[in-house]
């Protein structure tokens, strides 16, 4: 009996690296620290069933999805703040407006109604006709008065025609460009419920102001001899940009969401910190964590693609035509787009980076794969007699450290980049991986020495 005992516990015990001598010398340490890791579990494997319905597993995971369920919130506060805080924001969100055909169309439909309201056309031909009839000239004012209908529509076109190469000029785009500049800080004003300005509210609606514009429309008519455009008064005809039946709710919502711009974003990583802290197995609460973050992303990127089919049902074509309401709604979600895409992308690298760098038999053979990936070509290399030398190996020593430092690095520039979009994770990863590629190859263990026997 003691006998098959003694077989039973020398079967159990970690077989030596020396029975792998294919391995290299980092392959031996991670095959012994999993070895030790796996009786370590085992040793304590009466004690993790006495303490598997601790408070810590159901404590992380409410603070991971709080956590989860504040992060759309939290991108919703960035951007609301943004777009008031930041002046350069808000222009960029609406510049592309002027450069899309619907809101061209909305422009120059609103504009050409207004100054043929100011000219007054038919009576100005009626006008024309009666004095020609006082100077006898009987048939001509006759003909006029038949053809009034036909000269009114001729000359509304060629109003029209006029205005539509106005508007998509550079010059009025950069008008365009000016006034909403000039305009931030009425943005502010309309949601903080404060006085008028070029954006105020009217009837539940949220109007641009086409004042300026239509003195460019003046001035280019009566440039093309078109003298009649000179009497057109000084007018402030507006524009509908969005509906907002629910303005004051709105308000009252923005300013919390712009009082807590900070506060959520913080919160929210917090929560989900805390969350992997708390947690008995750590690395798995993170990649959970990661996932659900990304996961909420998704949740936000449907909830958009909801609220843009009920906005435009609930603008009628008479307030503004349904291309140029989906223009304006994809304009202004558009950071919150890139927000979301941003925090995907991020969740992901992070879900990805400590799944790889985990103890799993998937994670293990990836990372080992690699290793022996940058060995073959640190061989290839040095077979054609390109080596690093004692660079090599002082990076080798120190590789530990310089991952470290890359990761950390890159971290900087990504929290430091201003305003990072999706594309710019995806470029800070990929070079990210390049230097840790380098590091593997360049580093190489320095050589063994030679044995007294080989001498």
């Amino acid at each position: 009996m003691s006998q098959h005992h003694d077989q039973g516990a020398a079967a159990g015990k970690p077989a030596p690296a020396t029975e792998h001598p294919g391995l290299s010398q980092d392959e031996r340490a991670e095959l012994e620290r999993l070895r030790t890791e796996t009786a370590r579990l085992h040793g304590q494997g009466t004690a993790t069933a006495r303490r598997r319905f601790s408070w810590r597993t159901p404590v992380s995971i409410v603070l991971i999805v709080l956590g989860c369920v504040l992060g759309p919130v939290a991108v919703l506060g960035v951007w609301a703040g943004n777009e008031v805080s930041d002046t350069g924001r808000w222009v960029a969100t609406v510049e592309p407006l002027i450069h899309d055909p619907a809101i061209q169309n909305v422009l120059t439909d609103k504009i050409t109604a207004e100054v043929v309201s100011q000219l007054n056309l038919t009576g100005t031909i009626n006008q024309a006709s009666a004095q020609l009839d006082d100077k006898g000239l009987t048939r001509i004012s006759s003909l006029l008065k038949t053809f009034t209908p036909q000269i009114a529509s001729g000359v509304t076109g060629f109003i029209h025609s006029t205005v539509h190469t106005v508007i998509t000029s550079p010059a009025v785009a950069k008008i365009w460009v000016q006034v909403n500049t000039a305009a931030h800080q009425a943005v502010v004003k309309v949601l903080s419920g404060e006085g008028n300005g070029a954006i105020s509210t009217s009837n539940g609606q949220i109007v641009l102001n086409l004042g300026p514009f239509v003195a460019v429309v003046k001035q280019d008519l009566v440039d093309r001899g078109f003298s009649l455009a000179s009497n057109i008064p000084p007018v402030s005809p507006t524009v509908a940009l969005f509906q907002a039946k629910d303005l004051g709710k709105a308000q009252a919502g923005y300013r919390l969401i712009k009082t807590l711009k900070i506060v959520l974003p913080i919160l929210a990583l917090a929560l989900l910190a805390a969350g992997v802290y708390v947690a008995r197995r750590r690395r798995r609460a993170l990649i959970g964590a990661a996932l659900g973050l990304a996961g909420s992303m998704l949740v936000l990127a449907i909830g958009l693609l909801i609220a843009r089919s009920i906005y435009l049902n609930s603008v009628p074509p008479s307030v503004l035509p349904g291309d140029a309401a989906a223009a304006a709604f994809d304009a202004m979600v558009y950071f919150i787009k890139i927000g979301l895409r941003v925090v995907l992308a991020v969740a992901l690298v992070v879900a990805i980076g400590a799944f790889i760098t985990g103890s799993s038999r998937t994670a293990v053979q990836t990372r080992s794969a690699l290793k022996s990936g940058a060995g073959r070509i640190r061989a290839s290399g040095e077979r054609r007699g390109v080596t690093a030398g004692p660079a090599g190996e002082w990076t080798y020593a120190h590789r530990k450290g310089l991952r470290i430092g890359a990761v950390a690095l890159f971290a900087l520039v990504f929290v430091f980049w201003g305003h990072p979009t999706g594309l710019v994770v995806i470029l800070l990863v990929v070079l990210l991986l390049v230097v840790l590629g380098l590091i593997e190859v360049i580093g190489r263990p320095a050589a063994e020495p030679e044995s007294a026997g080989q001498t």
